[in-house]
């Protein structure tokens, strides 16, 4: 596998104890791949300096997806396609799938946002049941 993206929604259920099975799998074989808003997500959740700094060693190497100008603009771009479709898409949810649409890898989420972006686009969800 040459690797998935995990939405926010899967860190937070790693952190808590409940990962799905494949989560797991992907963060043991460190082929989960970072989009960099998750990173902002997750530390601005920390209730203490501890806290902020598990997290943050939760995401040494791991393969980071890079912020470059055309990336956010595709997302903006993602964003304004699902408002022509009647959906809102927040703009860190539109760069998470953005990074998965960039990397043509499946995103792992349990986010119902997500599973409406697919139906518009060729976003691909990996089921975090499994």
């Amino acid at each position: 596998m040459k690797g998935v993206v995990a939405d926010t929604s899967e860190w937070i259920e790693h952190l808590a104890g409940r990962p799905a099975p494949l989560f797991g799998q992907c963060l043991e074989s460190r082929a989960i791949i970072v989009p960099l808003i998750t990173v902002t997500e997750l530390t601005s959740g920390a209730r203490t300096r501890e806290e902020f700094m598990v997290i943050e060693d939760l995401f040494e190497g791991l393969p980071h997806h890079q912020a470059t100008f055309h990336y956010f603009s595709r997302a903006g771009e993602l964003r304004r396609l699902m408002r022509e479709k009647g959906l809102s898409v927040s703009p860190s949810d539109a760069l998470v799938a953005q990074c998965s649409l960039d990397r043509d890898a499946p995103l792992l989420t349990r986010d119902a946002v997500f599973w409406k972006i697919a139906a518009h686009t060729t976003l691909r969800i990996a089921s975090a049941l499994i």
